[in-house]
Protein backbone atom coordinates (compact mmCIF):
# COMPACT_ATOMS: atom_id res chain seq x y z
CA UNK A 1 0.00 0.00 0.00
CA UNK A 2 1.45 3.46 -0.98
CA UNK A 3 2.93 5.70 1.99
CA UNK A 4 1.57 9.63 1.40
CA UNK A 5 4.08 12.55 2.91
CA UNK A 6 2.73 15.90 2.98
CA UNK A 7 5.98 18.31 2.55
CA UNK A 8 5.00 21.52 4.24
CA UNK A 9 5.05 24.88 2.18
CA UNK A 10 8.58 26.98 3.18
CA UNK A 11 7.38 29.69 0.67
CA UNK A 12 4.12 32.11 0.18
CA UNK A 13 2.24 32.62 -3.23
CA UNK A 14 3.27 36.60 -3.61
CA UNK A 15 0.04 38.38 -3.80
CA UNK A 16 0.37 41.77 -4.81
CA UNK A 17 -1.58 44.80 -2.82
CA UNK A 18 -4.85 46.10 -4.92
CA UNK A 19 -3.83 49.34 -6.48
CA UNK A 20 -5.92 52.32 -4.95
CA UNK A 21 -6.70 55.95 -5.43
CA UNK A 22 -8.76 58.57 -3.78
CA UNK A 23 -10.92 61.67 -5.64
CA UNK A 24 -11.50 63.94 -3.95
CA UNK A 25 -12.86 68.51 -4.40
CA UNK A 26 -11.70 70.46 -1.81
CA UNK A 27 -12.31 74.19 -1.49
CA UNK A 28 -11.64 76.63 -4.21
CA UNK A 29 -9.99 79.23 -1.62
CA UNK A 30 -6.00 78.35 -1.61
CA UNK A 31 -5.79 78.26 2.29
CA UNK A 32 -8.95 76.38 2.67
CA UNK A 33 -7.60 74.24 -0.64
CA UNK A 34 -4.24 73.16 1.42
CA UNK A 35 -5.94 72.21 4.60
CA UNK A 36 -8.04 70.34 3.33
CA UNK A 37 -6.00 68.65 0.94
CA UNK A 38 -3.97 67.79 3.43
CA UNK A 39 -6.62 66.73 5.37
CA UNK A 40 -7.91 64.10 2.85
CA UNK A 41 -4.19 62.90 2.37
CA UNK A 42 -4.13 61.89 6.17
CA UNK A 43 -7.49 60.55 5.72
CA UNK A 44 -7.22 58.46 3.03
CA UNK A 45 -3.23 57.64 4.29
CA UNK A 46 -4.98 56.46 7.39
CA UNK A 47 -7.59 54.25 5.80
CA UNK A 48 -4.60 51.98 3.83
CA UNK A 49 -2.08 51.76 7.00
CA UNK A 50 -3.01 48.87 8.18
CA UNK A 51 -4.40 47.16 5.17
CA UNK A 52 -2.97 43.86 3.95
CA UNK A 53 -5.08 43.75 0.30
CA UNK A 54 -4.68 47.59 -0.88
CA UNK A 55 -2.63 50.25 -0.62
CA UNK A 56 -2.70 54.09 -1.82
CA UNK A 57 -0.90 54.97 -4.75
CA UNK A 58 -2.16 59.10 -4.88
CA UNK A 59 -4.89 61.29 -4.03
CA UNK A 60 -6.38 63.41 -6.76
CA UNK A 61 -8.16 66.93 -6.17
CA UNK A 62 -9.90 69.32 -8.02
CA UNK A 63 -11.35 72.65 -6.62
CA UNK A 64 -14.86 72.47 -5.60
CA UNK A 65 -15.84 74.92 -7.88
CA UNK A 66 -14.91 72.90 -10.97
CA UNK A 67 -17.19 70.47 -10.66
CA UNK A 68 -20.34 70.49 -12.66
CA UNK A 69 -18.46 69.41 -15.69
CA UNK A 70 -15.57 66.89 -16.33
CA UNK A 71 -13.61 68.81 -18.73
CA UNK A 72 -12.90 71.59 -16.35
CA UNK A 73 -11.22 69.30 -13.72
CA UNK A 74 -7.37 68.77 -14.49
CA UNK A 75 -7.06 66.31 -11.40
CA UNK A 76 -10.12 63.89 -12.28
CA UNK A 77 -8.71 63.57 -16.18
CA UNK A 78 -5.12 63.14 -14.76
CA UNK A 79 -6.96 60.32 -12.92
CA UNK A 80 -8.48 58.68 -15.34
CA UNK A 81 -5.79 58.73 -17.88
CA UNK A 82 -3.73 57.16 -14.71
CA UNK A 83 -6.50 54.34 -15.24
CA UNK A 84 -5.54 53.93 -18.64
CA UNK A 85 -2.24 53.16 -18.21
CA UNK A 86 -3.38 50.48 -15.66
CA UNK A 87 -1.33 52.59 -12.62
CA UNK A 88 -5.18 52.19 -10.64
CA UNK A 89 -7.24 48.98 -9.64
CA UNK A 90 -9.85 51.09 -7.73
CA UNK A 91 -10.64 54.67 -6.82
CA UNK A 92 -12.06 55.91 -3.10
CA UNK A 93 -14.48 59.37 -3.07
CA UNK A 94 -16.99 60.37 -0.50
CA UNK A 95 -19.96 60.67 -2.39
CA UNK A 96 -21.26 60.72 -6.08
CA UNK A 97 -21.49 64.43 -5.67
CA UNK A 98 -17.96 64.62 -5.13
CA UNK A 99 -17.15 62.09 -7.98
CA UNK A 100 -19.46 64.32 -10.83
CA UNK A 101 -22.52 66.84 -10.28
CA UNK A 102 -23.14 66.33 -13.72
CA UNK A 103 -24.77 62.60 -14.13
CA UNK A 104 -23.44 62.04 -17.96
CA UNK A 105 -20.16 62.54 -17.23
CA UNK A 106 -20.96 60.35 -14.07
CA UNK A 107 -22.51 57.47 -16.24
CA UNK A 108 -19.70 57.97 -18.57
CA UNK A 109 -16.82 58.02 -16.66
CA UNK A 110 -17.75 54.86 -14.64
CA UNK A 111 -18.82 52.84 -17.71
CA UNK A 112 -15.49 53.81 -19.09
CA UNK A 113 -14.01 52.44 -15.29
CA UNK A 114 -15.79 49.44 -15.85
CA UNK A 115 -14.43 48.35 -19.09
CA UNK A 116 -10.84 49.11 -17.85
CA UNK A 117 -11.80 46.62 -14.80
CA UNK A 118 -11.47 49.69 -12.24
CA UNK A 119 -13.73 49.81 -9.74
CA UNK A 120 -15.16 52.61 -7.71
CA UNK A 121 -16.47 52.97 -3.88
CA UNK A 122 -18.70 56.02 -2.74
CA UNK A 123 -18.38 55.90 1.20
CA UNK A 124 -21.35 57.64 1.68
CA UNK A 125 -23.89 55.75 -0.58
CA UNK A 126 -21.43 52.41 0.44
CA UNK A 127 -22.06 51.70 -3.17
CA UNK A 128 -19.45 49.53 -4.72
CA UNK A 129 -19.53 49.25 -8.50
CA UNK A 130 -17.36 46.18 -8.86
CA UNK A 131 -21.07 44.60 -6.61
CA UNK A 132 -23.58 46.59 -8.50
CA UNK A 133 -24.23 45.35 -12.26
CA UNK A 134 -27.48 47.50 -12.40
CA UNK A 135 -27.14 50.77 -13.32
CA UNK A 136 -30.41 52.38 -12.84
CA UNK A 137 -29.36 53.10 -9.09
CA UNK A 138 -26.07 55.02 -10.43
CA UNK A 139 -28.61 57.18 -12.51
CA UNK A 140 -30.83 58.22 -9.61
CA UNK A 141 -27.99 58.97 -7.72
CA UNK A 142 -26.38 61.37 -10.28
CA UNK A 143 -29.24 62.88 -10.87
CA UNK A 144 -29.62 63.57 -7.01
CA UNK A 145 -26.20 64.95 -7.11
CA UNK A 146 -26.53 67.29 -10.34
CA UNK A 147 -29.89 68.89 -7.99
CA UNK A 148 -27.25 69.40 -5.34
CA UNK A 149 -25.25 71.30 -7.89
CA UNK A 150 -28.40 72.84 -9.35
CA UNK A 151 -29.13 73.90 -6.03
CA UNK A 152 -26.18 75.23 -4.91
CA UNK A 153 -26.37 77.27 -8.19
CA UNK A 154 -29.45 78.52 -7.55
CA UNK A 155 -28.52 79.68 -4.29
CA UNK A 156 -25.23 81.04 -5.11
CA UNK A 157 -27.03 83.56 -7.95
CA UNK A 158 -29.78 84.28 -5.17
CA UNK A 159 -27.48 85.79 -2.97
CA UNK A 160 -25.34 87.43 -6.43
CA UNK A 161 -28.75 89.00 -7.26
CA UNK A 162 -29.55 90.29 -4.04
CA UNK A 163 -26.29 92.15 -4.08
CA UNK A 164 -27.17 93.57 -7.27
CA UNK A 165 -30.45 94.99 -6.00
CA UNK A 166 -28.42 96.77 -3.58
CA UNK A 167 -25.90 98.59 -6.22
CA UNK A 168 -23.00 96.64 -3.95
CA UNK A 169 -22.29 93.74 -6.70
CA UNK A 170 -18.45 93.53 -7.31
CA UNK A 171 -17.58 92.60 -11.07
CA UNK A 172 -14.34 90.20 -10.72
CA UNK A 173 -12.58 91.62 -13.62
CA UNK A 174 -11.76 94.53 -13.52
CA UNK A 175 -12.35 96.29 -17.43
CA UNK A 176 -9.38 97.48 -19.63
CA UNK A 177 -8.62 101.03 -17.83
CA UNK A 178 -9.12 99.98 -14.19
CA UNK A 179 -7.13 98.17 -11.84
CA UNK A 180 -9.17 96.75 -8.58
CA UNK A 181 -8.12 98.10 -4.93
CA UNK A 182 -9.75 96.90 -1.94
CA UNK A 183 -12.90 95.56 -4.05
CA UNK A 184 -12.57 98.87 -5.94
CA UNK A 185 -12.17 100.21 -9.55
CA UNK A 186 -8.88 102.54 -9.34
CA UNK A 187 -7.83 104.61 -12.82
CA UNK A 188 -5.14 102.47 -14.57
CA UNK A 189 -3.53 105.80 -16.16
CA UNK A 190 -1.55 104.66 -19.11
CA UNK A 191 -4.83 102.14 -19.91
CA UNK A 192 -7.20 105.19 -19.44
CA UNK A 193 -5.07 107.59 -21.95
CA UNK A 194 -5.71 104.69 -24.64
CA UNK A 195 -9.73 104.56 -23.61
CA UNK A 196 -9.88 107.56 -24.43
CA UNK A 197 -7.95 107.56 -27.58
CA UNK A 198 -10.36 104.66 -28.66
CA UNK A 199 -13.51 107.23 -27.91
CA UNK A 200 -11.73 110.15 -29.54
CA UNK A 201 -10.50 108.24 -32.70
CA UNK A 202 -14.38 107.07 -33.03
CA UNK A 203 -16.05 110.33 -32.50
CA UNK A 204 -13.69 111.89 -35.62
CA UNK A 205 -14.65 109.02 -37.61
CA UNK A 206 -12.36 106.09 -37.64
CA UNK A 207 -13.34 103.14 -37.74
CA UNK A 208 -13.29 100.09 -35.04
CA UNK A 209 -11.26 98.12 -37.76
CA UNK A 210 -8.97 101.04 -38.19
CA UNK A 211 -8.68 101.45 -34.53
CA UNK A 212 -7.60 98.17 -33.97
CA UNK A 213 -4.87 99.08 -36.65
CA UNK A 214 -3.53 102.22 -34.94
CA UNK A 215 -3.27 99.98 -31.85
CA UNK A 216 -1.28 97.23 -33.09
CA UNK A 217 0.66 99.37 -35.24
CA UNK A 218 2.11 101.31 -32.05
CA UNK A 219 2.39 98.32 -30.58
CA UNK A 220 -0.16 98.70 -27.41
CA UNK A 221 -0.76 95.76 -25.05
CA UNK A 222 -4.53 94.63 -25.28
CA UNK A 223 -4.34 93.94 -21.22
CA UNK A 224 -6.11 90.26 -21.27
CA UNK A 225 -2.95 88.61 -22.79
CA UNK A 226 -3.82 88.58 -26.17
CA UNK A 227 -1.06 89.67 -28.74
CA UNK A 228 -3.19 91.70 -31.32
CA UNK A 229 -6.51 93.65 -31.08
CA UNK A 230 -9.22 93.18 -33.04
CA UNK A 231 -13.00 94.52 -33.06
CA UNK A 232 -14.37 92.92 -30.47
CA UNK A 233 -12.06 94.40 -27.83
CA UNK A 234 -12.51 97.70 -29.23
CA UNK A 235 -16.69 97.51 -29.85
CA UNK A 236 -16.81 96.07 -25.94
CA UNK A 237 -14.76 99.23 -24.84
CA UNK A 238 -16.71 101.61 -26.82
CA UNK A 239 -19.75 100.45 -25.70
CA UNK A 240 -19.04 99.91 -22.04
CA UNK A 241 -21.13 101.96 -19.87
CA UNK A 242 -18.28 101.34 -16.90
CA UNK A 243 -16.31 104.32 -18.20
CA UNK A 244 -18.71 106.77 -17.49
CA UNK A 245 -18.27 105.92 -13.97
CA UNK A 246 -21.42 104.13 -13.74
CA UNK A 247 -22.65 100.21 -13.87
CA UNK A 248 -24.90 98.09 -15.65
CA UNK A 249 -25.58 94.85 -13.35
CA UNK A 250 -26.82 91.60 -14.68
CA UNK A 251 -25.58 92.30 -18.75
CA UNK A 252 -25.05 87.94 -19.35
CA UNK A 253 -26.79 85.62 -16.95
CA UNK A 254 -26.14 81.82 -16.79
CA UNK A 255 -28.87 79.25 -17.68
CA UNK A 256 -30.99 77.34 -14.85
CA UNK A 257 -29.97 73.81 -16.47
CA UNK A 258 -26.74 72.23 -16.24
CA UNK A 259 -24.29 72.28 -18.86
CA UNK A 260 -24.52 76.08 -17.14
CA UNK A 261 -23.81 78.09 -19.95
CA UNK A 262 -23.37 82.19 -19.87
CA UNK A 263 -26.07 84.02 -22.39
CA UNK A 264 -26.35 87.52 -22.93
CA UNK A 265 -29.26 89.33 -21.18
CA UNK A 266 -31.86 90.70 -23.70
CA UNK A 267 -34.25 91.09 -21.92
CA UNK A 268 -35.08 87.56 -20.06
CA UNK A 269 -33.81 88.87 -16.54
CA UNK A 270 -33.67 91.90 -15.02
CA UNK A 271 -31.05 94.85 -15.03
CA UNK A 272 -29.75 96.95 -12.28
CA UNK A 273 -28.01 100.46 -13.19
CA UNK A 274 -26.14 101.96 -10.36
CA UNK A 275 -24.86 105.15 -10.86
CA UNK A 276 -21.59 106.93 -9.33
CA UNK A 277 -19.56 103.63 -8.73
CA UNK A 278 -16.05 104.76 -9.23
CA UNK A 279 -14.34 107.35 -10.86
CA UNK A 280 -15.19 107.97 -15.17
CA UNK A 281 -12.56 108.10 -17.84
CA UNK A 282 -15.20 109.28 -20.39
CA UNK A 283 -17.65 111.66 -20.10
CA UNK A 284 -21.18 110.55 -19.88
CA UNK A 285 -22.23 113.46 -23.15
CA UNK A 286 -18.52 111.22 -25.05
CA UNK A 287 -20.40 108.21 -24.31
CA UNK A 288 -23.99 108.94 -25.06
CA UNK A 289 -22.40 110.19 -28.73
CA UNK A 290 -20.66 107.02 -29.42
CA UNK A 291 -23.75 105.04 -28.89
CA UNK A 292 -25.92 107.31 -31.12
CA UNK A 293 -22.74 107.35 -33.68
CA UNK A 294 -22.89 103.21 -33.69
CA UNK A 295 -25.78 102.70 -34.28
CA UNK A 296 -26.17 105.18 -37.02
CA UNK A 297 -23.08 103.36 -38.50
CA UNK A 298 -24.60 100.12 -38.28
CA UNK A 299 -27.72 100.70 -40.67
CA UNK A 300 -25.20 102.44 -42.82
CA UNK A 301 -22.84 99.60 -42.54
CA UNK A 302 -25.19 96.49 -42.70
CA UNK A 303 -29.02 97.08 -44.06
CA UNK A 304 -30.79 98.55 -46.34
CA UNK A 305 -34.22 99.89 -45.06
CA UNK A 306 -34.13 98.22 -42.29
CA UNK A 307 -33.18 94.44 -43.84
CA UNK A 308 -29.77 92.73 -44.15
CA UNK A 309 -28.29 93.69 -47.73
CA UNK A 310 -28.55 91.26 -49.94
CA UNK A 311 -24.78 91.20 -50.77
CA UNK A 312 -24.11 90.44 -46.87
CA UNK A 313 -21.31 87.53 -46.72
CA UNK A 314 -21.56 86.86 -50.33
CA UNK A 315 -18.39 88.41 -51.58
CA UNK A 316 -15.13 86.54 -51.72
CA UNK A 317 -11.83 87.88 -52.41
CA UNK A 318 -10.24 85.39 -54.44
CA UNK A 319 -6.51 87.00 -53.52
CA UNK A 320 -6.93 86.52 -49.66
CA UNK A 321 -9.93 84.28 -49.02
CA UNK A 322 -11.53 87.01 -46.75
CA UNK A 323 -15.29 88.36 -47.10
CA UNK A 324 -16.10 92.01 -48.63
CA UNK A 325 -17.97 94.11 -46.37
CA UNK A 326 -19.97 97.15 -46.58
CA UNK A 327 -18.98 100.52 -46.73
CA UNK A 328 -20.40 103.80 -47.25
CA UNK A 329 -18.29 106.97 -48.27
CA UNK A 330 -20.01 110.46 -49.01
CA UNK A 331 -23.25 108.69 -49.68
CA UNK A 332 -22.06 106.05 -51.83
CA UNK A 333 -21.95 102.41 -51.33
CA UNK A 334 -19.02 100.03 -51.81
CA UNK A 335 -17.93 96.99 -51.11
CA UNK A 336 -14.49 96.24 -50.03
CA UNK A 337 -12.04 93.15 -48.88
CA UNK A 338 -11.88 93.22 -45.23
CA UNK A 339 -8.17 92.47 -45.09
CA UNK A 340 -7.69 95.13 -47.95
CA UNK A 341 -9.65 97.61 -45.38
CA UNK A 342 -8.09 96.93 -42.61
CA UNK A 343 -4.24 97.09 -43.98
CA UNK A 344 -4.53 97.99 -48.16
CA UNK A 345 -0.99 96.65 -48.43
CA UNK A 346 -1.53 93.47 -47.08
CA UNK A 347 -4.12 92.88 -50.08
CA UNK A 348 -4.70 94.83 -52.98
CA UNK A 349 -8.12 93.89 -53.83
CA UNK A 350 -9.41 97.47 -54.81
CA UNK A 351 -13.42 98.43 -53.48
CA UNK A 352 -16.30 97.61 -55.82
CA UNK A 353 -19.29 100.37 -56.26
CA UNK A 354 -22.68 98.80 -55.41
CA UNK A 355 -23.86 100.01 -58.49
CA UNK A 356 -21.44 98.17 -60.36
CA UNK A 357 -22.47 95.07 -58.69
CA UNK A 358 -26.01 95.44 -59.57
CA UNK A 359 -25.16 96.23 -62.86
CA UNK A 360 -23.57 93.03 -63.93
CA UNK A 361 -25.58 90.79 -62.21
CA UNK A 362 -28.50 92.10 -64.61
CA UNK A 363 -25.89 91.70 -67.54
CA UNK A 364 -25.27 88.02 -66.93
CA UNK A 365 -29.69 87.06 -66.38
CA UNK A 366 -29.78 88.85 -69.45
CA UNK A 367 -27.11 86.65 -71.21
CA UNK A 368 -28.88 83.54 -68.96
CA UNK A 369 -32.05 84.52 -70.77
CA UNK A 370 -30.90 84.79 -74.45
CA UNK A 371 -28.89 81.93 -74.51
CA UNK A 372 -30.71 79.63 -71.98
CA UNK A 373 -31.17 76.92 -74.95
CA UNK A 374 -27.23 76.72 -75.44
CA UNK A 375 -25.83 77.00 -71.95
CA UNK A 376 -28.52 75.31 -69.74
CA UNK A 377 -30.31 72.78 -71.61
CA UNK A 378 -27.07 71.02 -72.94
CA UNK A 379 -25.61 70.76 -69.60
CA UNK A 380 -28.89 69.01 -67.91
CA UNK A 381 -28.47 66.91 -70.90
CA UNK A 382 -24.92 66.04 -69.60
CA UNK A 383 -26.20 65.87 -65.31
CA UNK A 384 -29.19 63.34 -66.94
CA UNK A 385 -26.74 61.03 -68.59
CA UNK A 386 -24.72 61.01 -66.00
CA UNK A 387 -27.38 60.17 -63.39
CA UNK A 388 -28.48 57.36 -65.94
CA UNK A 389 -25.28 55.59 -65.41
CA UNK A 390 -25.72 55.58 -61.71
CA UNK A 391 -28.78 53.76 -61.62
CA UNK A 392 -26.96 50.32 -61.09
CA UNK A 393 -25.16 51.54 -58.53
CA UNK A 394 -28.78 53.13 -56.77
CA UNK A 395 -29.87 49.44 -56.99
CA UNK A 396 -26.80 48.82 -55.06
CA UNK A 397 -27.42 51.56 -52.47
CA UNK A 398 -30.58 50.58 -51.22
CA UNK A 399 -29.46 47.13 -51.14
CA UNK A 400 -27.42 48.43 -48.21
CA UNK A 401 -29.30 50.51 -46.94
CA UNK A 402 -31.87 47.40 -46.53
CA UNK A 403 -28.57 45.44 -44.80
CA UNK A 404 -27.98 48.38 -42.32
CA UNK A 405 -31.89 48.30 -41.25
CA UNK A 406 -31.52 44.50 -40.32
CA UNK A 407 -28.53 45.00 -38.19
CA UNK A 408 -29.68 48.14 -36.54
CA UNK A 409 -32.98 45.93 -35.71
CA UNK A 410 -30.46 42.97 -34.37
CA UNK A 411 -28.71 45.25 -32.30
CA UNK A 412 -32.41 46.56 -30.89
CA UNK A 413 -33.05 42.79 -29.87
CA UNK A 414 -30.18 41.58 -28.40
CA UNK A 415 -30.42 45.08 -26.30
CA UNK A 416 -33.81 43.38 -25.38
CA UNK A 417 -32.47 40.09 -24.44
CA UNK A 418 -29.68 41.36 -22.77
CA UNK A 419 -32.13 43.64 -20.65
CA UNK A 420 -34.17 40.79 -19.69
CA UNK A 421 -31.40 38.33 -18.61
CA UNK A 422 -31.58 36.09 -21.13
CA UNK A 423 -27.82 37.04 -22.85
CA UNK A 424 -24.76 37.62 -20.90
CA UNK A 425 -22.81 40.70 -20.72
CA UNK A 426 -19.85 38.91 -22.64
CA UNK A 427 -22.09 37.52 -25.74
CA UNK A 428 -23.86 40.87 -25.67
CA UNK A 429 -20.71 43.27 -26.05
CA UNK A 430 -19.25 40.98 -28.76
CA UNK A 431 -22.77 40.16 -30.83
CA UNK A 432 -22.78 44.48 -30.70
CA UNK A 433 -19.34 44.87 -31.47
CA UNK A 434 -19.62 42.60 -34.46
CA UNK A 435 -23.11 44.61 -35.96
CA UNK A 436 -20.90 47.76 -35.04
CA UNK A 437 -18.20 46.91 -37.29
CA UNK A 438 -20.23 44.92 -40.27
CA UNK A 439 -22.64 48.83 -40.10
CA UNK A 440 -19.30 50.52 -40.27
CA UNK A 441 -18.39 48.65 -43.65
CA UNK A 442 -21.53 48.90 -45.37
CA UNK A 443 -22.03 53.11 -44.27
CA UNK A 444 -18.31 53.07 -45.59
CA UNK A 445 -19.60 51.29 -49.03
CA UNK A 446 -22.47 54.19 -49.37
CA UNK A 447 -19.85 56.76 -49.16
CA UNK A 448 -18.53 55.46 -52.57
CA UNK A 449 -21.58 56.55 -54.08
CA UNK A 450 -21.86 59.87 -52.77
CA UNK A 451 -20.41 61.38 -56.17
CA UNK A 452 -23.52 59.80 -58.01
CA UNK A 453 -26.04 61.32 -55.61
CA UNK A 454 -24.31 64.81 -55.70
CA UNK A 455 -25.01 64.24 -59.82
CA UNK A 456 -28.23 63.86 -58.79
CA UNK A 457 -29.17 66.91 -56.73
CA UNK A 458 -26.82 69.60 -59.09
CA UNK A 459 -29.38 68.01 -61.98
CA UNK A 460 -32.91 69.04 -59.47
CA UNK A 461 -30.82 72.45 -58.31
CA UNK A 462 -30.16 73.03 -62.33
CA UNK A 463 -33.39 72.22 -63.06
CA UNK A 464 -35.09 74.79 -60.27
CA UNK A 465 -32.75 77.34 -61.94
CA UNK A 466 -33.73 76.80 -65.33
CA UNK A 467 -37.35 77.27 -64.48
CA UNK A 468 -36.38 80.54 -62.88
CA UNK A 469 -34.75 82.09 -65.74
CA UNK A 470 -37.58 80.53 -67.77
CA UNK A 471 -39.83 83.02 -66.12
CA UNK A 472 -38.30 86.27 -65.73
CA UNK A 473 -40.13 88.68 -67.68
CA UNK A 474 -38.29 90.24 -70.37
CA UNK A 475 -36.53 93.06 -70.84
CA UNK A 476 -34.76 92.63 -67.90
CA UNK A 477 -33.60 96.43 -66.92
CA UNK A 478 -33.14 96.80 -62.88
CA UNK A 479 -31.66 94.36 -60.68
CA UNK A 480 -33.84 92.07 -58.37
CA UNK A 481 -33.20 90.97 -54.39
CA UNK A 482 -35.37 88.38 -54.79
CA UNK A 483 -33.96 86.64 -57.99
CA UNK A 484 -29.93 87.47 -57.27
CA UNK A 485 -31.01 85.40 -53.64
CA UNK A 486 -32.58 82.36 -55.54
CA UNK A 487 -30.19 81.95 -58.03
CA UNK A 488 -26.97 83.43 -56.86
CA UNK A 489 -24.94 81.09 -54.20
CA UNK A 490 -22.21 83.57 -53.79
CA UNK A 491 -19.59 86.20 -56.07
CA UNK A 492 -15.88 85.92 -56.69
CA UNK A 493 -13.75 88.96 -56.96
CA UNK A 494 -11.16 88.00 -59.32
CA UNK A 495 -9.33 91.42 -59.72
CA UNK A 496 -10.75 95.38 -60.10
CA UNK A 497 -12.91 94.54 -63.68
CA UNK A 498 -13.81 90.95 -63.55
CA UNK A 499 -16.22 88.92 -60.92
CA UNK A 500 -17.39 85.77 -61.39
CA UNK A 501 -21.16 84.77 -60.14
CA UNK A 502 -20.90 81.37 -58.60
CA UNK A 503 -25.03 79.76 -59.28
CA UNK A 504 -26.88 77.25 -57.79
CA UNK A 505 -26.34 74.08 -60.01
CA UNK A 506 -22.96 74.59 -59.72
CA UNK A 507 -22.33 77.25 -62.66
CA UNK A 508 -20.29 79.64 -62.73
CA UNK A 509 -19.80 82.97 -65.00
CA UNK A 510 -17.71 85.71 -65.37
CA UNK A 511 -18.93 89.64 -65.64
CA UNK A 512 -17.40 92.49 -66.44
CA UNK A 513 -17.93 95.63 -64.12
CA UNK A 514 -18.69 98.34 -66.01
Amino acid sequence: MPTLTVIEATKHERTEKVKCAAYCRVSSSSEDQLNSYQAQIRYFSGLFADSETEELVEVYADEGISGTSALKRAEFQRMMADCRRGKIDRIYTKSISRFARNYKDSLEALRELRELGVSVYFEEQNIDTIKTTDEMLIVVLSNLAQQESVSISQNLRWSVKKRMQKGIYEQSTPPYGYRKENGQLVIDDDEAEIVKDIFGWYLSGVGIRSIAARLNNRGVPTGNNGSRWHNHPVTYILTNERYTGNSLLQKTYKTDTLPFRSKKNKGEKEKYFVKDTHEAIISQEDYDKVQTLMKERGKLYYRENGTLSVFHKMIKCAGCGKTYIRKTVRGKVYWVCATHDLDAEACTSPRIPEEKLRAAFVTMVRKLKKHSLEILIPLRKSLRELKFRGLGADEKVLDIHKDVAKMKEQQAVIAELRTKGYLSEDKYQQQTSDLTSKIKRLKDKLRKYDKAYDDDKSLNTLDELIETINDIAVPITDFSDELFSEIVSDITVTDGSTIKFNLNGNLSFNEKLI
